[in-house]
């Protein structure tokens, strides 16, 4: 999970009274994506899906400092935690990249000469080759989770990835750039069962600059000190 606490750090806020992880503010109005995502889905999702992976994130650190402290049977405990950890943890670093990965008004291409642009064409042939790839990882996922794009440092190239519930089928030492929801409480309410039709839509919402500041600043972190 470092690389992709990395990836939360520019949503993540100071540590508060209950724990290590807060919940940041969304960075634009309930209402700013609509009318490709409605107001009613963004305060649910982030006031009380994102709220309480960042309320079970805090409460799984707790129980592993009380393990560590000793007492009870603690490899059942610990293992019980750490699970808890990864699942809420995931959540809270991939929805922290998700709301800042949406704008208003955003949505077409990545811009021309950007670095995200060039990769993009690098690795996938064509920006509608990609736009097939990422939706098809998403369309692929079983039950709950989330489309990625990420950089993949070892080789120095973009993946998509099918990520199962928050944390299964990730891939260790990938970086998020752009990612998808797709459980289901994140377009039921507009979308109903039709993923595909959130899909395009979210397609409108995409803050390329975001995902670009991302890439640059995973691809500098690869690269170690200068």
């Amino acid at each position: 999970t470092g690389r992709l606490a990395a990836a939360a750090q520019p949503a993540s806020a100071p540590a508060g009274a209950d724990g290590p992880y807060t919940l940041a503010p969304l960075p634009y109005d309930y209402a700013a994506l609509e009318p490709h995502i409605d107001a009613e889905t963004m305060k649910l999702h982030h006031d009380v899906h994102h709220a309480a992976y960042v309320q079970g994130a805090n409460q799984a650190q707790g129980e592993l400092a009380a393990i560590r402290q000793g007492g009870g049977n603690a490899y059942l405990e610990q293992r019980a935690a750490l699970d808890k950890l990864t699942f809420n943890l995931a959540g809270h670093v991939l929805h922290s990249v998700f709301w800042n990965n949406m704008r208003r008004d955003g949505g077409g291409d990545p811009p021309t000469g950007s670095r995200v642009d060039e990769l993009l064409r690098r690795d996938f042939g064509s920006i509608d080759k990609w736009r097939e790839s990422f939706s098809w990882a998403a369309m692929q996922v079983q039950g709950s989770g989330w489309g990625v794009l990420a950089w993949e440092p070892l080789s120095q190239r973009l993946t998509v990835l099918s990520v199962e519930k928050h944390q299964n089928l990730a891939l260790p030492g990938a970086v998020p750039l752009l990612v998808v929801d797709v459980w289901e409480h994140a377009y039921y309410l507009k979308y109903r069962q039709q993923r595909a039709a959130y899909l395009r839509a979210f397609m409108n919402v995409i803050h390329w600059q975001d995902v670009e500041q991302r890439l640059r600043t995973a691809e500098s972190a690869a690269a170690g000190p200068q």
